[in-house]
């Protein structure tokens, strides 16, 4: 279950060409001159749709492509930069739900749905950019994707063992449906945004209840 940043949120990075340890520069490029590209990124790409391109976000920055290859090392790591940005903020947005008490599941489920379909609703199109052309484009962004969304599954599964699961295989069964359950949902319901968000979260909060169910 992953999602997208409503602004320039930064993080360490860890394309070619990121951040070390300390917050040094790696490959000679500055970190904020990284950030005001991506900045550019986020840019052309809510304004211009999934299908910006790469000529668009270079000339938003007031550089050539190369150049802005050479601050990621190529266009993989733009898109991985781009992927880490977005996804690390959301989980940090959802963990508290994930920590939320066990006594009243439903609640707990519904405030990790809907925080997460306010996210990707406020910036669909960076969500289809990342899920749907970057991660078909490129397969280290695919398989960077996966390993976040593998890790989401594996953190709530831990949560749900620790909060009353008994069984912890089923505890990370369950953590790795709920994420894949929601990410799907999220996905469909942004293809048909005429039907009701909270009747979308309310449905899927009863599914995820009544799975937690002894």
């Amino acid at each position: 279950m992953t999602g997208l940043t409503t602004g320039g949120a930064t993080t360490g990075g860890t394309a070619t060409g990121g951040t070390g340890a300390g917050g040094t520069a790696t490959g000679g490029r500055s970190p904020e001159r990284r950030r005001d590209l991506l900045d550019a990124a986020d840019r052309v790409i809510r304004r211009e749709g999934p299908q910006a391109s790469m000529a668009a976000i270079a000339a938003e920055a007031g550089i050539t492509k190369p150049i802005l290859y050479r601050h990621f090392g190529d266009k993989s790591g733009l898109y991985q930069a781009l992927a880490e940005r977005h996804t690390r903020v959301v989980i940090d947005l959802l963990r508290p739900e994930f920590a939320r008490a066990m006594s009243d599941p439903r609640a707990r489920a519904r405030g990790a749905i809907e925080a997460y379909l306010e996210t990707i609703s406020a910036n669909p199109n960076l969500y289809r950019f990342l899920f749907h052309r970057a991660s078909a484009e490129d397969c280290r962004t695919r398989t960077q994707m996966a390993a976040i969304v593998r890790s989401v599954g594996e953190e709530l599964g831990a949560a749900l063992a620790e909060e009353g699961v008994a069984d912890p295989v089923r505890a990370r069964v369950l953590g790795h449906a709920f994420v894949g359950m929601v990410q799907a949902i999220g996905d469909w319901w942004l293809e048909n945004p005429g039907l009701d968000r909270d009747t979308v979260v309310d449905s899927l909060a009863d599914v995820i209840a009544g799975a937690l169910r002894p």
